[in-house]
């Protein structure tokens, strides 16, 4: 699974003009699952965003983590994270997971950020959404449970 994780003020998400997520501080986080990703992995990413220390302390660094400060995340599902440019302008999806398969992992994903003791908000799967943010730093962190980079 691949993550984008944004330090937030806050985020929200929104679905033909409906808000369905929104969040104050705390993360949010682009999820694209791929090929092979099981439920290890969603769980693995899930420890991991929830434990990120991206978030500063009293002397100023980062040294906290959204959990830690009881923070909330909004999480997407965002199956692009997985394109492929590398042999053209236009990128390819194969090492996306298939759809219904998707949701499974994202929807894991998600339980295990709540099980965590975070506050979790979603997008809907497979619909067309516009996000609103406003980074905090900016920090923006890139994740891969099958570390690629």
């Amino acid at each position: 699974m691949r993550a984008v994780v944004q330090r937030v003020l806050s985020a929200s998400i929104a679905v033909a003009g409906e808000t369905v997520g929104k969040i104050g501080p705390g993360v949010c986080v682009l999820v694209g699952v791929a090929t092979g990703d099981n439920e290890r992995d969603a769980e693995r990413l899930a420890s991991k965003v929830a434990a990120l220390r991206i978030f500063e302390d009293a002397e100023g660094k980062m040294n906290l983590s959204a959990l830690d400060l009881g923070y909330s995340l909004l999480a997407i599902s965002q199956f692009t994270l997985l394109g492929d440019a590398r042999g053209g302008n236009r990128p390819g999806f194969s090492q996306a997971m298939e759809p219904s398969l998707a949701r499974v992992r994202f929807e894991t994903f998600c339980a295990a950020c709540r099980k965590l003791g975070l506050a979790v908000e979603t997008g809907r799967f497979r619909e067309h959404m516009q996000v609103a943010l406003v980074n905090n730093g900016p920090v923006t962190i890139l994740l891969d449970t099958q570390r690629q980079f």
